[in-house]
């Protein structure tokens, strides 16, 4: 065990395995990956198990630090309370037999903490919340930590919890991992073999984002993508599987002059992980693509409006950040006005992108 200043700090040797739980969204989930890494790192041989939804399991499956990944199904009380109720004292059986050592809760869901005195690990951590004050959330853990009220990454945040514990995590362990998978690299392969594309030479364009608030100007889009293409830069657009994303894909699409290879709705996450890896430049928003292009270490340009760069920009790869400096952002407000329409990104020149893109792929940026 390594030197530890914290006078409760955990014996690593009384930890054979731990339980990570992160019941949150796609790139909240993902941004969890350095976790499992550090664990595995710093307590040799230990078995580290996550707890997810169902629909994120794809952004940490294959991670090679993981044994297993449980998971929640959120449609299980649409089939009637009798099914649930099977559903959720199997994965209570199948987490009992575990056995864990440790228990790591990285969201304010009380499951974590329910889950946490019922498995009665030796060890368990969760972040201080200023609405669960009570003794019932920190009796429910050994430890519990604070975060800076400044702006603090979110893979900083996550990693707070070990640093509570007494395991300090290096820097090259702190970098995100997915991995694709031998289906998703094949399906990937042969759709650049079929048109003519090679590893680092096309450029990935997401425009979309399951939140409409952090969105950017469809025409400003098209206007980008007309310039990549003046420039003489080969482009994919993919967007996710989902009716109103693909429509603003193709409404993208319909106002650009640009040669445009359209994935949009073709790609699963894995897929889409596999492709991000093979361009040589990422364009996008505030979204799980571009944590997936940091993931796969893929430069990215990426535009942030009402959320906070500081909290969720692109982690340990090189990335330009485009933003506009007004006064009220981040405001983390659904648009303003909650009109679903953020002005501080309507107001990022397409011009700004393209020469951030230019920049990247010249080697002018430095790592984030």
């Amino acid at each position: 065990m390594k030197e530890s200043y914290l006078p409760d700090a955990i014996d690593t040797g009384k930890v054979q395995r731990a339980l990570v739980i992160k019941l949150r969204h796609h790139g909240d989930v993902l941004l969890t990956s350095p976790v499992f890494s550090v664990l595995a790192e710093q307590i040799p041989g230990i078995e580290i198990d996550a707890l997810v939804y169902a629909e994120t399991a794809p952004m940490l499956e294959g991670h090679p630090a993981i044994t297993s990944v449980h998971k929640i199904d959120r449609d299980w009380k649409r089939h009637g309370l009798k099914m649930q109720w099977q559903q959720e004292r199997g994965l209570m059986n199948a987490l009992r037999s575990r056995h864990y050592d440790l228990v790591i809760q990285l969201t304010e869901h009380a499951r974590g903490a329910r889950l946490a005195r019922r498995l009665k690990p030796r060890y368990s951590v969760a972040r201080r919340y200023r609405d669960k004050r009570g003794h019932w959330w920190r009796n429910s853990f050994t430890h519990t930590y604070s975060i800076p009220k400044n702006p603090r990454h979110t893979i900083e945040v996550h990693l707070d919890a070990l640093r509570r514990l007494g395991i300090y995590p290096d820097i090259e362990h702190r970098r995100l991992t997915i991995v694709p998978g031998e289906a998703a690299e094949a399906r990937a392969e042969e759709t650049l073999e079929r048109h003519r594309f090679g590893n680092k030479g096309f450029l990935l364009i997401h425009p979309t984002s399951r939140w409409l608030f952090k969105g950017w100007s469809r025409q400003s889009f098209a206007d980008v993508l007309d310039a990549l293409h003046t420039a003489g830069h080969k482009l994919i657009l993919t967007a996710a599987p989902d009716a109103r994303e693909m429509e603003i894909a193709q409404q993208i699409i319909e106002s650009s002059k640009a040669n445009i290879v359209d994935l949009s709705g073709q790609l699963n996450l894995k897929e889409l992980a596999a492709m991000i890896d093979r361009a040589a430049c990422f364009i996008g928003l505030d979204s799980v693509p571009m944590h997936i292009a940091a993931a796969t270490g893929t430069p990215c340009v990426a535009l942030f409006g009402p959320s906070d760069e500081q909290t969720w920009g692109p982690w340990m790869v090189p990335n330009r950040v485009l933003t506009q400096p007004v006064t009220c952002r981040p405001c983390g407000l659904d648009g303003c006005g909650n009109s679903k329409v953020s002005d501080c990104l309507m107001a990022i020149e397409s011009r700004a992108v393209v020469d951030a893109v230019e920049e990247l792929l010249a080697g002018k940026d430095a790592p984030g």
